[in-house]
């Protein structure tokens, strides 16, 4: 195996930064020249658009992907004395928004095959907070983890029968869908996150918070800007000055940066052709891993593909390997939430078992719209190669594959 001239990029953003490179400047500068830089043209544009791509009828842009969880449970006064359901193996923001408000995280299992929400471990974890007596139940944040979604229609027929709200956070996942629909088809709201990393990424923080309800697309734009009147607060229809001097609710100061959504709306252009690179790159890589646990997905879906997650043995030794032959890898994640010191206290009803056994077993690959073939299938042989000899065993074959059409 030679290995690529120049070093690989786990993601490599300053790829796509070339391909975009002129559009991104002309859209940054017409944005500063214009000098509208807070909650300017660019953003109520960006809102449009991003709502008719993931057909909701109100999208809401925001500073980040927390503040993007947040927003929905403050909007319906979820607070204290009430559990909100999520999973413990996702990044510390879905259980942070959750705290934010007063609320508790109830950290529940997820599903061995795709690392999402485990629609029977949610039901009987909502039978024995009941049981216990001491939380209300109010609320389920699934995670599309990893760019797939959740299982929503089982996860919403629990919701529908505790009547739970349900929020879909997509930080990973945007753009995924379920039997072509997207996760707000069964969900209350879609949160997701521009974080540079992510499928749909910015050049800084940004979040959104799509929803079908006007009433609460109404309040989430109040509290995103300081509690500012609305048109529903009685006050505002005699108020001559400007909404955001009069304060009838506490919110918080959170809006996407013009210059933000200038970029993403030139991002949100290539995003579907982006897609289809990310899945025939995940084709390329389940065609091509032998021997090695691959990631399935939930029948009818598809994945946004924000990262492509194996499972190995000896999961920290392979990293460290894998490190020496210039393939970098990443741990999506190696302490779930509930074994963390700011959760220790959260209930896990039922324990969490798989979420146990995966977090010492999961090992991300290099993913992005922009991966090269001949630099994928240096990581696919190494991978291969690394995993046999942890097994004490040679791969069969080294041969990667190319072929695997794109997912539509």
């Amino acid at each position: 195996m030679n290995a690529p001239s120049t070093p690989i990029a786990f993601i490599d953003l300053l790829a796509q930064r070339r391909r975009l490179g002129d559009r991104i400047d002309r859209a940054v500068m017409g944005a500063v020249d214009a000098g509208q830089w807070i909650m300017g043209p660019q953003v109520v544009e960006f809102e449009r658009r991003l709502a008719a791509f993931g057909r909701a009828e109100h999208a809401l842009s925001c500073a980040n992907g927390t503040d993007a969880l947040a927003l929905p449970l403050m909007a319906w006064e979820i607070g204290a004395g009430q559990a909100v359901f999520c999973p413990s193996f996702t990044f510390t923001a879905t259980a942070e928004a959750v705290c934010w408000t007063g609320a508790t995280p109830v950290f529940v299992d997820i599903l061995p095959e795709t690392y999402n929400l485990d629609a029977g471990a949610l039901e009987r974890a909502v039978q024995a907070i009941l049981a216990e007596g001491r939380l209300k139940p109010a609320a389920v944040i699934a995670v599309d983890l990893f760019g797939q979604p959740a299982d929503y229609p089982a996860l919403a027929e629990t919701c529908a029968r505790h009547g739970l709200k349900l929020v879909a956070d997509s930080a990973q996942g945007f753009g995924c869908t379920l039997g072509g629909e997207h996760p707000l088809h069964w969900a209350d709201v879609t949160t997701t996150s521009f974080f540079p990393a992510k499928p749909l990424g910015c050049y800084g923080d940004g979040g959104a918070v799509l929803t079908d309800d006007a009433r609460l697309a109404e309040l989430i734009d109040s509290i995103r800007v300081h509690g500012k009147a609305i048109a529903s607060d009685a006050v505002a229809a005699s108020f001559a000055h400007e909404a955001k001097y009069l304060n009838t609710r506490v919110g918080m100061n959170s809006r996407l940066d013009t210059l933000q959504a200038a970029i993403l709306l030139e991002k949100l252009d290539i995003f579907p052709d982006d897609m289809l690179s990310r899945n025939a790159a995940a084709d390329r890589y389940a065609a091509g891993l032998e021997g090695v646990s691959k990631p399935a997905v939930i029948a009818g879906g598809v994945s946004t593909w924000a990262q492509y997650t194996v499972e190995v043995d000896g999961r920290d030794e392979a990293v460290r390997r894998l490190k020496s032959l210039g393939v970098p890898t990443a741990v999506y994640y190696p302490v779930p939430l509930h074994q963390q010191v700011a959760y220790a206290d959260c209930p896990v009803p039922g324990g969490l078992p798989v979420t146990e056994a995966k977090a010492s077993r999961v090992l991300s690959l290099p993913i992005s719209a922009d991966l090269e073939p001949d630099v994928q299938d240096y990581v696919i042989q190494s991978v291969c190669q690394v995993t046999a000899d942890l097994r004490g065993s040679a791969p069969s074959s080294l041969t990667a594959a190319r072929s695997g059409a794109a997912v539509g």
